[in-house]
């Protein structure tokens, strides 16, 4: 490229994540040329790295920046805070850039790799929210190194966040589970990608398509891949969807934990760690109870392998929302906006616990190293944000005025949903560990109570009278209003929920 055709790009930052990607775009010479650095430091501005000058102060740019509506620019802070990162798109957007991207504040940027296939077009998760804590990739993921890690629900937003990070861990073998072929076929594209760009470590990347739900095949597949570590990330997630269809909720969430589980510890997995949810706290809604149940299940495995093992670590870590996962607010946001709004929110009262997808992963990965048998984890999420908030906050970054071009509109809560998501019970009694941002929380599990509850789900979904403990009929199978009554005996603030609904 060369002449009035050459497109410049601009790389705010001039550190080592800066530099590198400047590198690599000079030695791949296909995306365009570094026209300068910008950066804020009075020892770099004035200087040259590389023969490439390095411009600034940032917030003075339009002084001395002379670029064309087709020039890029990549933000190349990976330390930076939430709100300088917002700051300094605001600067870069009223240019009017052809495009802006960002390196994203990732802890395995940190470690001192950095690729321009990592940088992605910037989007308001950017700089919603706090600033994530930053963790060590190749040291909190040393545990990992050498052994073969499940992901369930690989193709999912957690999942393939785990995924992305596990590159960084040396593992053997890192095999992706889910029952959605298109999912699964994405992430595994991008991680070999990944790889084939050099980011990560060498591992042997195995896609595999199949069902929680079949206990058969769960016993089978677990014993063919020797697996050491299971991150079980899959789960129905959709709380109002899940109102429509429990009998589904709780045959995937519960007995797909419960067959994974079985299984697990039958081929020799010595650590295993479920993805939990606020939802499960006092559940009021299917997918909240379904979720209990299973932290309820972690529980009962660490009880029957502490017997036999003492290398076993079972475990779960319970967080709050995730920013921008998928079927999520902030998307359903966007998409309001790009069609003009208005944006729809239940109550104006609603507030949830946020945290970045990166954070909650690396969070859940360093703590299935250092968690231990039996023990439930929980993650700091800070202070909850309410939902209005976050909606003005998104028309505003889209340059729009709240109520003025883009209204707000509250359709009132659904079936499942309440005000307010409290991250724990009194009794669980949250306590700091020596890891930032995790916390541990008294457990327990009272296994006869949880037997007698799983016998009663099972034979809803089981007409196989040598199977199920409990006589069933043919009317009782997938019924809706048996599975329903189940629930709303073993679990009272399901079946307090209910009732108050009820009556209003």
């Amino acid at each position: 490229m060369n002449g009035k055709n050459e497109k410049y790009i601009y790389i705010i930052g001039a550190g080592f994540a800066g530099q590198m990607l400047a590198a690599e775009i000079k030695r791949k010479k296909i995306f365009g040329s570094v026209a300068a650095f910008l950066d804020d430091n009075p020892e770099l501005i004035g200087t040259k790295i590389e023969d490439i000058p390095v411009l600034g102060p940032i917030c003075h740019f339009g002084s001395f920046l002379r670029y064309t509506k087709k020039d890029e620019a990549i933000i190349a802070m990976p330390s930076a805070s939430k709100e300088r990162i917002a700051e300094i798109y605001e600067i870069l957007n009223e240019s009017g850039f052809s495009r802006i991207r960002i390196l994203p504040s990732v802890s395995q940027i940190i470690d001192g790799n950095a690729h321009l296939i990592q940088t992605r077009e910037i989007n308001p998760l950017d700089i919603l929210g706090r600033t994530p804590v930053t963790i060590s990739l190749k040291e909190s993921l040393s545990y990992l190194r050498g052994k073969r890690v499940l992901i369930t629900g690989a193709g999912g937003s957690i999942g393939s966040e785990i995924a992305r990070q596990l590159l960084h861990g040396g593992a053997a073998r890192l095999y992706l589970f889910g029952h959605g072929e298109n999912s699964i076929y994405q992430i595994d594209k991008e991680l070999r990608l990944l790889q084939k760009e050099g980011i990560g470590e060498k591992a042997t990347i195995i896609p595999i398509i199949g069902e929680l739900k079949d206990e058969q095949y769960m016993h089978f597949i677990m014993n063919k891949l020797k697996c050491d570590v299971v991150f079980h990330c899959a789960a129905y997630k959709h709380v109002p969807m899940m109102e429509e269809n429990p009998v589904a909720a709780i045959e995937n969430n519960v007995f797909g934990t419960k067959y994974l589980l079985d299984a697990s510890i039958n081929s020799g997995v010595t650590r295993f760690v479920l993805i939990s949810t606020d939802k499960a706290v006092s559940p009021v809604s299917v997918y909240g109870v379904s979720k209990m149940i299973s932290e309820k299940l972690i529980l009962q495995a660490a009880e029957k392998i502490k017997k036999e093992n003492n290398e076993y670590s079972y475990m779960f870590v319970r967080f709050g929302n995730v920013i921008g996962s998928r079927g999520s607010i902030v998307p359903l946001f966007m998409e309001q906006i790009k069609n003009g709004g208005p944006l729809t929110i239940t109550d104006k009262n609603v507030k949830r616990f946020f945290m970045t997808i990166p954070e909650a992963c690396s969070l859940v990965l360093q703590t299935g190293g250092v968690g231990k048998n039996g023990k439930a984890y929980l993650l700091d999420m800070g202070e909850p944000i309410k939902i209005i908030d976050i909606a003005e906050q998104l028309i505003r970054i889209n340059g729009y005025e709240p109520y003025k071009d883009i209204n707000i509109v509250f359709t009132g809560l659904r079936k499942g949903e309440r005000i307010d998501e409290p991250l724990w019970l009194p009794e669980e009694n949250p306590t700091i560990t020596s890891f930032p941002k995790i916390l541990q929380m008294s457990s327990e599990v009272k296994l006869n109570v949880l037997e007698n509850c799983l016998d009663e789900l099972f034979s809803v979904f089981n007409l196989n009278k040598s199977k199920s403990k409990i006589q069933t009929t043919e009317n009782d199978f997938r019924n809706v209003n048996k599975l329903i009554s189940i629930l709303k005996k073993y679990f009272s603030s399901y079946k307090n929920f209910l009732e108050s609904n009820e009556e209003t």
